[in-house]
């Protein structure tokens, strides 16, 4: 018995650890514009979409399960790495080396069979090649663009975006969903026409 509670203690310091995930700040407001959303509300989030829009991924017999899984564990990182905001280019340039050395540190954290499997998920995401890590990558994306647009475009007028910037970062989204792109593409016309996104 005392092994099983020495592997749940271990389990719990890695969900006080997760925790830290909770301060760290997105470029994107919440709807009422109060502040702006942490990632960890950002993680929720997605989990939430892909049960929901499920039916509208690429791939009738996608895994919704590790998608959640995904979505849930893809951002993990950022409590070492912060996050990155999608149009710094400079920010990119050591992103993905900064990201590793976290996903290392945290992962690590867990027994080895967890930490093999949450590595493997959140290079999964990252590497964007099945059908469930095109999905959630394709609501990664479409999250903050739906964020931005529900609060006039706040973080894209901060920021100075521009429309061929916001399709050019999110055209990817149809490889995950060709319905959710077609949304996201009115989305960018309606925020241009309304003055929340730079023509």
């Amino acid at each position: 018995m005392n092994g099983r509670l020495d592997e749940i203690a271990q389990l719990f310091e890695f969900i006080k650890e997760t925790d830290k995930l909770k301060s760290v700040y997105r470029q994107t407001l919440i709807t009422d514009r109060s502040r702006q959303e942490n990632s960890a509300e950002h993680s929720w989030h997605l989990a939430l979409m892909a049960v929901l829009f499920k039916n509208y991924a690429n791939d009738p017999n996608l895994d919704v399960l590790r998608v959640i899984q995904m979505v849930l564990v893809h951002d993990i990182v950022e409590i070492d790495a912060g996050d990155t905001l999608a149009y710094d280019t400079v920010g990119h340039a050591d992103k993905e080396e900064r990201e590793t050395a976290a996903a290392r540190r945290i992962f690590g954290m867990l027994a080895e069979a967890f930490s093999a499997q949450f590595m493997q998920l959140w290079r999964e995401f990252e590497d964007r090649e099945t059908a469930e890590a095109k999905f959630a990558a394709a609501l990664d994306n479409i999250h903050p663009m739906v964020l931005n647009y529900a609060t006039e475009g706040a973080a894209w007028k901060k920021h100075g975006i521009k429309r061929e910037q916001v399709l050019a970062r999110n055209r990817s989204i149809a490889n995950g969903s060709k319905d959710i792109w077609a949304y996201a593409e009115q989305l960018i016309d309606a925020a241009v026409r309304d003055g929340y996104l730079g023509k």
